[in-house]
């Protein structure tokens, strides 16, 4: 079964990535889906304690994740089929944790505030870039290389310091999402590099403390842009995690 899916479906050695991708997106939704009915109090699903203590699910997703990134370095190579299953185990673990990432990131319980949507957006990001290595993509975009030239090591070293140098600028310039997806897809980064810094990323503060001209165009755009996107973003988030909390300070236990 292996075989055939490198054969017809994905590159020679990348079923494990295929494998793992597939169950973090799917540990994820099913998470999501139960998180959403202990919510609102349905089926038959409710809150893993132990002693009163409550368990949130990014507990065993550490778990599984050391377990399977281990189990995957030590049968790489040697059996196909354990290398798959860890991969499996890996991707499970993983989208238990990124699903609280917010809750590590803030150390506290923010699965259903405001604050909560970063896991969401995390998950997305993960899963985008994951899939375009899995399509071929690989970072700083050596992959775009001929033969002539990935056999020139002085073309190969250029080309990834100026990804990296317009990913960093991007970076810098607080267009985080552009220099992600700049690593990976070559030039991207390119894009936020030539363009104004967002309000209050470190190249405004940086080189638009004396511009005064700059800074006002800087927050016009990112104003337009949020305004134009802020709300698309919000509803996609909303269906695929659930609408924060309006009340903070009375969360409910997710899990």
């Amino acid at each position: 079964m292996g075989h055939w899916l490198e054969r017809n479906i994905v590159e020679p050695g990348k079923l494990p990535l295929l494998l793992a991708l597939a169950a973090f997106v799917l540990t994820f939704a099913v998470t999501r889906t139960i998180t959403r009915l202990i919510r609102a109090g349905k089926g038959p699903f409710g809150n893993v304690k132990a002693g009163g203590l409550h368990i949130h699910h990014v507990v065993p997703g550490v778990l599984l994740t050391v377990l399977g990134g281990f189990g995957a370095v030590a049968s790489s190579g040697r059996n196909d089929f354990g290398t798959a299953a860890f991969a499996v185990v890996f991707g499970i673990g993983a989208g238990l944790v990124l699903d609280e990432f917010a809750l590590i990131l803030h150390l506290d319980d923010v699965y259903w505030s405001e604050a909560g949507r970063k896991s969401v957006e995390v998950v997305v990001l993960t899963a985008a870039l994951v899939g375009l290595v899995l399509v071929g993509f690989s970072p700083f975009g050596v992959n775009n290389l001929s033969p002539a030239e990935l056999q020139n090591r002085g073309a190969v070293i250029v080309a990834v310091a100026v990804n990296f140098l317009l990913s960093l600028v991007s970076l810098g310039k607080g267009k985080g999402r552009i220099a992600l997806f700049g690593v990976i897809i070559p030039f991207v980064a390119l894009i936020g590099a030539i363009r104004l810094a967002r309000p209050g990323s470190y190249w405004a503060k940086r080189f638009y403390r004396r511009r005064p001209r700059a800074q006002a165009r800087a927050g016009l755009r990112a104003y337009r842009h949020d305004r134009r996107w802020s709300g698309p973003r919000r509803t996609f988030q909303d269906w695929i995690g659930g609408k924060p909390d309006t009340r903070p300070d009375r969360l409910p236990e997710h899990r």
